[in-house]
């Protein structure tokens, strides 16, 4: 699928923006280990560009020097915070604060160079005063696929035994004040469009559709990165979890098992450390009574010490025994984990079977829709093409619109049509009727017969395509009322 150009523009936060730009070690180590979008071996690849009349380098520094140029043209402090204020219907407003530097995210192709993304910005800085302070190519950027890539994707490729979908885009920093009269510029939506289709001119990319065409949210990297790997994980996730949590109680058994175990024989240890020590003072007494009192008292003596003796034996016997009890335990708590490791095992390799098998039923069923609809493309493009020269050599006003068309997209210095050229194709997609979904598709079989007929290139296409939708969505008309001209 061919990439559309698309500007994305928010405030820059200038605390963590440079360092993932510039790809700092400490920016890698805190991503974490699992590298979720970025790929190191790619990262030789990126580019990037300091304007050099910046300065200081640091964005956080310029930050500061631009509220001081505030303070001294505007006599003001620059507000940088949202705040309400009262309108004149006593409504609240809230007024946001000010975003001196802004960061721009640009969709751009695999070859895209430094320097056309360079005159990029400087055509911005031209056009709307905003500055270009940094420019940065991205290409190690991305996320992984579960399998094999779609059989019409030509941009994944394979990272040793996996395959990457790269997301290719530049970020540019811009400096969006006015440095003579110390107040930010201010652009519209109507500027805004206009640098998209700035983005397309420069870049040879199909446009992409604004926000304001689309009503769509821009979704943020990290967010998008997550929503891909999140339809990938969710399949085992719950069942992954659930095993984890039996083999976490076992492991936990296992080891109150040990514990007692250890404290067992420590206690045992005691008592032979104790009998020994009563054997040794036996043997003692023995000696010294037999030779000062005699053997009557010896014996005694011997009878009650030999008595303490058979009671700490049969301590220790009885420890000896529930020690090897708890390690019958331990050991057939080992056995289970073993039999839970391998069932968990099993039953991924059954689940990830299960899914790679309805992966392979969905490729087959898109493939089958893929050369279904090349074969009706296929036979739309001969039916086009047969009235495409049915009309050329009988319609005067259908031919003089596809020779204006490509006329104006060869013309590398002409960026709009005439006021004739204009009136030529409208009455050629009057000829279809007067409805607006009947002009779409005429306005798309024009350009596709301008397209063939004048073999026009990819950036002669763009232009093509870009004036005959204008043409068919009434612009030309809105421009001439207003009585200014589009801007391109």
């Amino acid at each position: 699928m061919a990439t559309k150009s698309s500007i994305h523009i928010k405030p820059c936060n200038t605390k963590s923006s440079e360092a993932h730009n510039r790809r700092t070690a400490e920016y890698m180590r805190n991503i974490g280990t699992s590298k979720i979008y970025i790929v190191p071996e790619l990262s030789a690849d990126n580019e990037q560009w300091i304007n050099p009349n910046f300065g200081n380098p640091d964005l956080q520094t310029h930050y500061g020097n631009i509220k001081r140029m505030v303070k001294e043209k505007t006599g003001r402090a620059m507000q940088e915070k949202e705040r309400e204020r009262k309108g004149k219907n006593g409504k609240i407003i809230k007024v946001v604060g000010c975003s001196p530097i802004r960061e721009g995210v640009l969709f751009i192709k695999p070859d895209t160079t430094l320097a056309d993304v360079k005159k990029f910005g400087e055509e911005c800085q031209r056009r709307w005063g905003i500055t270009p302070l940094q420019i940065f190519l991205h290409k190690d950027e991305g996320h992984w696929l579960s399998g094999q890539p779609e059989a019409n994707d030509r941009e994944s490729f394979q990272v040793g035994e996996k395959w990457f979908k790269p997301n290719y885009h530049a970020h540019i920093v811009f400096d969006w004040m006015n440095h003579d009269t110390g107040k930010s510029q201010k652009l519209n939506d109507n500027d805004m469009m206009e640098m998209q289709t700035l983005a397309s001119d420069i870049l040879l990319m199909k446009r992409g559709q604004s926000k304001a065409e689309t009503g769509k949210e821009h979704l943020e990297r990290n967010d998008f990165i997550i929503e891909k790997q999140k339809e990938e994980m969710n399949r085992l996730d719950a069942t992954r979890q659930y095993r984890e949590y039996q083999l976490e109680m076992t492991n936990q058994k296992m080891q109150e098992a040990e514990s007692r175990a250890n404290s067992l024989i420590e206690t045992a240890n005691q008592k032979e450390r104790q009998s020994e020590d009563l054997d040794r003072a036996i043997k003692e007494k023995r000696s010294k009574l037999n030779r000062e009192k005699g053997s009557e008292l010896l014996d005694a003596a011997v009878g009650w010490a030999t008595g303490k003796s058979k009671v700490l034996k049969g301590e220790i016997e009885d420890l000896r025994h529930e020690i090897s009890t708890h390690e019958e335990t331990i050991e057939m708590l080992q056995g289970r984990i073993q039999v839970m490791q391998s069932d968990h095992h099993r039953e991924l390799m059954k689940l990830e079977a299960k899914y790679q098998s309805e992966l392979n039923r969905k490729e087959a069923a898109h493939t089958e829709e893929t050369a279904r609809l090349k074969n009706r493309i296929s036979w739309q493009n001969l039916i086009i093409g047969s009235l495409s020269f049915l009309l050329l050599k009988t319609n005067d006003i259908f031919r003089k619109a596809v020779n204006s068309v490509i006329r104006l997209a060869r013309g590398y210095y002409k960026p709009r049509f005439d006021a004739e050229q204009v009136s030529d194709i409208k009455s050629a997609l009057n000829l279809f009727g007067d409805d607006k979904q009947l002009h779409q598709a005429a306005g798309d079989f024009l350009y596709i017969t301008a397209t063939q007929k004048g073999k026009l290139d990819n950036r002669e296409q763009i232009k093509a395509r870009r004036e005959v939708d204008n043409v068919v969505e009434g612009h030309y008309d809105q421009q001439q009322k207003k009585g200014v001209s589009i801007r391109r």
